[in-house]
């Protein structure tokens, strides 16, 4: 039973659901029906607005067309029309331009430029489109013209606004460099900023468009000119300036900088004037036979003159590094690059030739003194040679990129002065070796011989050029050590120098003191002159430059000193041997004597007295110019001869050989030392 109910149930269920799947199906034929008339109708739609476009588009494509090719009708006229203009422009530049082009670049070059880039433009039509058009000869005439003006612009600005540099902003440069703490850099401005723009303009324009480098040679040639001139003006300004001060500045300069530590100054030439004048001395009196004392106050005017000349050639080749440096600076603005190392050769060439003829010409005249055995001259080069030697790296800088034969000239000058000067050096030192022997040339009093004060003095001088001659000596070297010298070379060779004018000094001396016929005045004279020799090198360096080589030298002369001094005591022998007990006999106070005796005893204080008087005034009229040896000198004498005498004075006291005592007996122990202490005192 129950089977049967759920049967049913489920029959009802499933006719249920047929049911309603049914009606889902009819309700999609329904629409399905209702998409295909809705489908029909948008289809009827498209057709019918798809007949009408193409309608439309027939009708307006041919207006578009149409349209389109008259809107190109009308650019190609316009555009025919803009190089008509652009074509007819080009056969009225010539006639447009025409007054700008007369009147020039001057105050306007921007609108000139503007001008001539017309005229080029017209220039290259003419030549692509109508070479044979006469209108071409006359924008190219109208060019070259326009070209030809802005040259003449270059010219006259570059004339017109280069100045040369004021003697006083040269020597603000120079002194700069000597500046420990430099506040302020002294810059120079050789051109106006506008004038110089116009100048970097103009060239630049005839680099690219003027197809000429004439322009470059103008340009060198007008600097070449105004750098020349600068370091002239400051030749002429040291000329006219007083060579007592040291390296001058300006007032502005000078008050701006004047809590600024500054560098010790340089050795001034003028220091060596001493030097220079004492050698001349030297030089007329040992060659001529004249006595050159006189020479010294007449001379000094020159030797001013002189000091300025070379203050003067010191500061110009200064002067000439620091300005060469500046145009190389101004330069680079103007001129192209792979132009400018051979216009810079050009533009310094005629003030670079100027500073080497007179460095050759100060080499020639030292080489003029140096024939007539004027050694002095080497005093002169030696500062020249010494600042040429400091500024070259400077100077090699600046010329870097010249040719071969301008970066030569400096070290070829350098060779010559150091040549020259090594042969004053030997020659000088020949000379004193062989300084002639004249009575009339020698002190008659044995004091220092000008020979030896000369020599000494000029030896004192490479004190302070001790670098520079050694080099000097060095270059005349041959061996494969003077090819790299160091410095420590050449203060050996230095050494070894002073040490054959020392040796040459004193084997001339000791010549000349054969002159004189009183031995003992040539003592006094040989121990005057090793005592200042040695005296002079303890007081300057040159005893350790000396000691390089001769390590014994001061040695060596306090015995020469030493030799002459026993030389002089001899002198007093023959007085001495009056009062000593040589070969006479013994006697006994209160004895009576033989007139034999009597008369010997008479000799030896007659002798004793004569000698003494005639040593004493000989002897007075000599001179020891140094006041320690000469009092070491008499306190020996007196000891020598006091102490002899009161032996001789107790021996013979109480022997009776005289009725007349006080004529022998003529002078107390006190008496002769008063008489020994008047040697070498003509005031006495």
């Amino acid at each position: 039973m129950i089977p049967t109910q759920d049967a049913s149930a489920r029959k009802r269920e499933i006719d249920e659901k047929l049911k309603q799947e049914q009606d889902t199906l009819s309700f999609i034929r329904e629409n399905l029906e209702k998409s295909d008339q809705l489908t029909k109708g948008m289809v009827s739609i498209l057709s019918s607005f798809e007949s009408r476009l193409m309608q439309l588009e027939n009708s307006i494509i041919p207006v578009h067309k149409q349209t389109e090719n008259l809107q190109r009708l009308q650019d190609n006229v316009d555009k025919t029309l803009s190089c008509m203009d652009h074509v007819i422009s080009y056969y009225h530049v010539a006639k447009d331009t025409d007054k700008i082009i007369k009147e020039g670049p001057s105050g306007r070059l921007d609108e000139y430029l503007a001008c001539i880039a017309k005229i080029q433009k017209a220039v290259e039509y003419f030549q692509d489109n109508n070479p044979d058009s006469p209108e071409l000869n006359t924008v190219k005439v109208r060019f070259e013209k326009g070209k030809e003006l802005l040259e003449a612009e270059f010219h006259s600005l570059l004339t017109r606004y280069s100045k040369p540099v004021p003697p006083i902003l040269i020597l603000d440069m120079i002194g700069a460099d000597d500046e420990l703490d430099t506040q302020e850099e002294v810059t120079l401005d050789h051109l106006p900023e506008t004038v110089l723009q116009d100048i970097i303009c103009i060239s630049g324009w005839l680099v690219e468009y003027g197809r000429n480098q004439d322009f470059m040679n103008v340009y060198f040639q007008i600097r070449s000119s105004q750098l020349d001139r600068s370091v002239k003006s400051l030749k002429e300004h040291f000329r006219k300036s007083s060579s007592s001060s040291g390296v001058l500045y300006s007032p502005a300069v000078q008050n701006k900088r004047k809590d600024t530590p500054t560098k010790k100054p340089p050795k001034r030439p003028g220091t060596i004037r001493k030097a220079q004048n004492l050698l001349k001395q030297y030089s007329q009196h040992g060659l001529d036979g004249k006595k050159g004392g006189s020479n010294l106050t007449p001379m000094e005017g020159k030797d001013d003159v002189l000091d300025i000349e070379i203050d003067s050639y010191i500061h110009c080749i200064s002067a000439f590094v620091k300005l060469a440096q500046s145009e190389y600076q101004l330069l680079t603005y103007i001129i192209p690059e792979h132009h400018q190392k051979k216009t810079f050769d050009s533009l310094i060439q005629e003030a670079l030739d100027n500073l080497m003829l007179e460095g050759d010409n100060i080499v020639s005249a030292a080489r003029r003194a140096i024939m007539r055995h004027d050694y002095s001259a080497v005093l002169t080069i030696f500062p020249i040679l010494k600042h040429l030697k400091q500024t070259k790296p400077e100077f090699d800088q600046v010329l870097q990129g010249t040719a071969a034969s301008t970066k030569n000239k400096l070290p070829s000058l350098i060779t010559s002065m150091e040549t020259i000067g090594a042969k004053a050096l030997e020659e000088f030192a020949d000379s004193i070796k062989n300084d002639p022997d004249k009575e009339y040339n020698m002190p008659k009093d044995g004091t220092v011989h000008e020979l030896t004060s000369n020599a000494i003095l000029f030896l004192q001088q490479l004190l302070d050029f001790q670098e520079t001659a050694g080099a000097m000596l060095a270059s005349q070297e041959t061996s494969s050590s003077a090819s790299s010298y160091s410095s420590e070379f050449s203060r050996r060779l230095l050494s070894t120098y002073i040490c054959k004018v020392l040796g040459n000094l004193q084997l001339n001396l000791l010549s000349k003191s054969k002159v004189y016929e009183d031995t003992a005045l040539s003592a006094i004279f040989l121990h005057n002159n090793y005592n200042y020799t040695l005296k002079s090198l303890e007081k300057s360096e040159l005893i350790q430059l000396v000691s390089v080589t001769q390590r014994k030298a001061e040695t060596q002369y306090r015995e020469l000193i030493e030799q002459q001094i026993q030389s002089y005591q001899r002198s007093w022998l023959k007085v001495t041997e009056y009062i000593t007990d040589r070969n006479m006999p013994a006697f006994q106070p209160g004895a009576k004597l033989k007139d034999k005796e009597r008369q010997m005893i008479k000799d030896k204080f007659k002798g004793f007295n004569d000698g003494l008087e005639e040593l004493c005034k000989i002897q007075k009229v000599w001179a020891i110019p140094d006041k320690d040896q000469r009092d070491a000198i008499r306190q020996a004498q007196k000891r020598m001869i006091t102490q002899a005498y009161r032996a001789f004075l107790q021996r013979y006291t109480n022997i009776s050989f005289t009725k007349n005592p006080e004529k022998y007996h003529k002078y107390r122990p006190e008496q002769v030392e008063a008489m020994i202490e008047r040697l070498f005192d003509t005031s006495a």
